[in-house]
């Protein structure tokens, strides 16, 4: 697995666990903050695939859970 395959598939598991941390019970600085980490969040992995498209992570829309791949 390259480097940059590693980092997306680590920026979509940080994108699930806070899209499911946003289903609980929060207080308002919780919920700005995991909505501010999860704007980063996505942000890097449209970084990451900006500058190689080729290893995106096919079939896989953000948050989908699914985290198998081929590169």
């Amino acid at each position: 697995m390259s480097e940059r395959t590693a980092r997306l598939r680590a920026h979509h598991q940080n994108i699930e666990r806070y899209q499911s941390l946003l289903k609980t019970k929060l207080g308002e600085v919780e919920l700005q903050y995991l909505e501010k980490r999860l704007a980063e969040e996505r942000f890097a992995v449209a970084m990451l695939q900006f500058m190689d498209p080729s290893t995106s992570l096919k079939g896989h829309d953000v948050g989908s859970g699914s985290n198998d791949q081929a590169t």
